[in-house]
């Protein structure tokens, strides 16, 4: 990590301990307001459980927004720049906003949208918000209705309510349930920026990206988008530094080799460096370690296993189900020939009677014959 160049952006610094405001919720009468705390997250870049590449980008990426004021007064952009930080849970999100904190020396706005009444108290509270800071709404997949769960939920209960006639009292959850829309959302991160003046960041964090509406996160509301995976062993190297001291130890190749082969996060990988023993001894923490991956790589050997079993289930109940409709396909094939074939004999029989006089009993053409030579004979 190049050390000078984070240095270099920590200028204006305006209060002398920063904050983290957090959004509070109160009586519904009351609305919802800002809670100060004092800001004391040590987290670094430099003990950022990630690729040293990684993290010089995302910093360079930082610093030249907090020093580019004139750029953007230039093109006629609001001081403004939006984060995605998406990954599964226990890869550092949150870590990495602490980061961003204190390399800027932003205060944080942390937002709960689900606290948070509808969006004109939305527009309230983000108005308060002052320069060179940090709005964070973490978990954004959970804070707002993406999916249309809830118009879904509302509309099954609609539902079940037109069966059941009876009176039924306002359920409380429901008069206390966030009205915040994507819509609203929306028009905060385009409309808000322009009527604030300062640096601003805005990030949101989620567990599941795909779950987003693509509206919400185009470049030009979330501009940079930041994947935090698993843990590789880079990102080890800087925990095993960080936790143990150790840049290296002859238990790193097999480490490297397991976290090849299966996936742990960042944060599984950290607990197991956690002192073991009152001495602290680093092989302890790392033979720990290898367990857990080694365990890690069993469980997902055997559920692989387990799942191709089952897609082989399914797949042979596919097959199996798509024999049967061919054979009843087949069956109502040949009971179709057979209808018609018999009602084609039947129809060949009746033409045949009705044009050379054969009775039904099969002998009508011998009864002709006699009948006429009794007549010659009479």
């Amino acid at each position: 990590m190049n050390s000078p160049a984070i240095a270099s952006c920590v200028v204006k610094l305006t209060l002398p301990l920063r904050i983290i405001l957090v959004l509070v919720h109160l009586r519904r009468q009351s609305g919802s307001r800002l809670m100060h705390v004092v800001f004391q997250h040590p987290a670094s870049f430099e003990t950022l459980a990630m690729e040293a590449e990684r993290k010089q980008e995302i910093v360079d990426d930082l610093v030249i927004f907090s020093t580019a004021e004139d750029f953007y007064a230039r093109i006629g952009r609001a001081w403004k720049r939006g984060y995605l930080l998406f990954g599964p849970p226990g890869t550092g999100k949150s870590t990495m906003i602490a980061a961003m904190a204190n390399l800027l020396n932003y205060d944080i706005y942390d937002l709960e949208l689900t606290a948070v009444k509808d969006n004109t108290e939305l527009r309230k509270l983000l108005m308060e918000t002052t320069t060179r800071s940090i709005i964070v709404i973490e978990d954004i997949d959970c804070s707002l209705d993406l999916t249309g769960q809830r118009k879904k939920k509302k509309e099954e209960e609609g539902e079940r309510d037109e069966k059941d006639p009876k009176p039924k009292l306002p359920k409380e959850e429901d008069s206390k349930q966030s009205q915040v829309t994507l819509s609203g959302i929306l028009n905060f991160v385009d409309g808000l920026w322009s009527a604030c003046r300062g640096e601003r960041l805005i990030v949101f964090t989620t567990n599941f990206v795909e779950k987003l509406d693509p509206a919400l996160i185009r470049k030009g509301r979330m501009d940079k988008h930041i994947e935090l995976s698993y843990c590789s062993f880079e990102a080890f190297q800087v925990l095993a530094k960080n936790y143990l001291r150790l840049e290296s130890h002859h238990l790193f190749a097999r480490i490297q080799e397991l976290l090849g082969e299966t996936k742990m996060t960042p944060a599984e990988v950290a607990e197991h460096l956690m002192p073991k023993t009152i001495t602290g001894d680093a092989k302890v923490c790392l033979e720990s370690l290898i367990g857990a991956l080694e365990k890690a790589k069993e469980d997902a050997i055997l559920k692989a296993e387990e799942e191709a079993k089952e897609k082989e289930k399914e797949s042979a109940r596919l097959k199996a189900e798509e024999e049967a409709k061919e054979k009843e396909k087949e069956k109502a094939k040949a009971e179709e020939e057979a209808k018609e074939k018999d009602s084609s004999a039947a129809e060949n029989a009746k033409k045949q009677v009705k044009e050379n006089g054969f009775c039904d009993n099969g002998n009508g053409e011998l009864n002709n014959k006699e009948n006429k030579q009794e007549g010659f004979s009479h």
